[in-house]
């Protein structure tokens, strides 16, 4: 195995939000409590310890026994259930949607380095217990989007109609397009080892939530890691007091809205809300469907329904029901530092994005806000793509320029021509600007038609460069079509390879060596992409 880093900057694929938070710009230091390092964890605890009680453990680990009676959890994992009791154990939490077979690759690298900063923690601080949780988005109700995943070049795509919590979907129709991808699968060791997991969830399951935790439980049970259905009865009623305020004083909206605005005024006035908060930010659960709560006067209404209900009747319902009460994707993360002793969570850029929006609406609730820690990052090279790539001279940054911009690069440093005719511009630029003056001492009428025919020049000039690429392209056709193949497996669809091929193409390249490579190479305190060659 060789490792290679490059900064999130230097690969040109992520936001500067995300950058200027990894380089702890001082703008936006006010939008998080404190900055991802090992050092700020103490205080983090003490924060914590502070706010969480008895009774929320209690209820918590009591929650987690009766998700976990379905199954014979590893022994690791009722040991850390345990340790949830005690005052000196807290949690570091990642989550992600129940998306087919995991989705994406990154679900897996979110909860390698959930695991690995666990680890470190434990070494920093050896008087406390860390847990590494992984928090099942079982309430969502995009089906769609997590419908479907890719497999090498295939996509397997469950078609069914859903509606309301995915997480209760039924599974007797999936289990055909289980079968066609175990057809694809193929017969070999690693092949029957994702045949045996697709068998003990999947197909002994009763929904999608079971399903999801008894994979994943298969996948990183050994390590201790524990999985959390949040959609419970006995969970919600922790989270009734925010559940009530939400429905009578609609703060969120306030605060979530008046936090954007500083953001854009003092981070970056072109700030774009990753999520936009509505007046309530609270969904109903039925067994039909996830309805969004709306309120017109004193009344309570399920949007796009004929349901109506008073306010003393709603608020009646959720003290008796408060699992059916789901907290859209402003409230999600409240709820989730409410019912866990966490101090970090772990999420991609588009999750720490709205992350940072929240703050304010956390110090209302008197809720402590989290340590925010971008996931590791990673592209998996075959150790026969990195021969292509020495081969090719590629650079490592080089692999992460978009498709065309790449061929454009190497074929200009290959080609035994200089295609660049930018000095040619140039020197008609200095023509016309001679022109100008000339026309600045005569008739100023003509100064129109100079520049008119400046750009008309100019404009000859970078049509002709980019035919003379062109042409130069099909003299090195072969070195081209090798590039275009090997950028195409590196990243798919030209976009990054841990956002698109599920983690099984790559289980069958690797084999039982996948796993143990990724918590020996990712490291959750290190700022960079890292490259993986196996």
């Amino acid at each position: 195995m060789q490792v290679q880093q490059l900064s999130f900057q230097e690969t040109g694929r992520f936001s500067t939000l995300i950058c200027d938070y990894l380089s702890a710009k001082k703008e936006l230091a006010p939008f998080y409590v404190a900055f991802p390092k090992l050092d700020n964890f103490a205080s983090q605890m003490e924060l914590k310890k502070k706010t969480f009680s008895t009774h929320q453990r209690k209820t918590l680990v009591e929650a987690l026994r009766e998700q976990y009676a379905v199954l014979q959890p590893p022994k690791r994992v009722s040991e850390n259930i345990d340790l949830l009791e005690q005052e000196n154990t807290f949690t570091i939490t990642t989550g992600h949607q129940l998306c087919l077979m995991t989705g994406p690759l990154y679900f897996i690298y979110k909860i390698v380095s959930t695991i690995n900063l666990c680890k470190q923690l434990k070494v920093q601080y050896p008087k406390f217990n860390f847990i590494p949780i992984y928090w099942m988005a079982s309430e969502d109700h995009d089906f769609e989007e997590i419908s479907a995943f890719r497999f090498q070049d295939k996509n397997i795509k469950w078609h069914r109609e859903a509606a309301g919590a995915v997480g209760e979907l039924p599974l007797q129709d999936l289990q055909e397009v289980l079968n066609v991808f175990e057809q694809h699968l193929g017969s070999q060791p690693e092949a029957n080892t994702v045949k045996e997991w697709i068998q003990v969830s999947y197909r002994t399951s009763k929904d999608l939530s079971e399903a999801t935790f008894r994979l994943v439980n298969q996948l990183f049970g050994d390590k201790g890691l524990v999985v959390i259905e949040p959609n419970k009865a006995k969970l919600k009623r922790l989270f009734t007091p925010i559940l009530k305020e939400e429905l009578t004083s609609q703060t969120s909206f306030e605060k979530v809205t008046a936090q954007i605005k500083e953001i854009q005024k003092s981070y970056n006035p072109d700030y774009v809300p990753q999520v936009n908060p509505r007046e309530i930010n609270l969904f109903y659960l039925t067994e039909k469907g996830r309805y969004r709560i709306e309120k017109e006067g004193e009344v309570y209404l399920l949007h796009g329904t004929e349901q109506r209900f008073s306010s003393d009747a709603f608020l009646k319902l959720l003290e008796d029901h408060p699992e059916r009460f789901s907290p859209n994707v402003i409230l999600r993360p409240v709820y989730q530092e409410v019912i866990l002793p966490n101090l970090c969570y772990i999420g991609g850029g588009g999750e720490l994005a709205y992350w940072f929006q929240l703050k304010t609406n956390f110090e209302q609730y008197n809720v402590p806000f989290p340590i925010l820690l971008l996931r590791n990052s990673v592209l998996m090279i075959s150790e026969k793509q990195g021969k292509k790539i020495r081969n090719l001279e590629l650079e490592p940054s080089e692999l992460f320029l978009k498709r065309n911009a790449l061929i454009n690069k190497k074929v200009r440093q290959i080609s035994n021509i200089d295609l660049d005719l930018s000095f040619l511009k140039a020197t008609l630029k200095k023509q016309f600007e001679h022109l100008d003056k000339l026309v600045a001492q005569t008739d100023k009428s003509f100064k129109g038609v100079v520049e008119a025919q400046k750009v008309k020049q100019i404009n000859g000039v970078s049509h002709l460069e980019k035919r003379l690429l062109k042409a130069q392209k099909k003299v090195l056709t072969d070195h081209v079509n090798r590039m275009v193949l090997l950028h195409e497996k590196l990243f798919p669809s030209d976009s990054l390879q841990e956002r698109n091929y599920n983690f099984v193409t790559m289980y069958l390249a690797m084999g039982s060596a996948f796993l143990p490579t990724l918590f020996e190479a990712l490291d959750p305190m290190n700022p960079n992409f890292i490259l993986i060659e196996y």
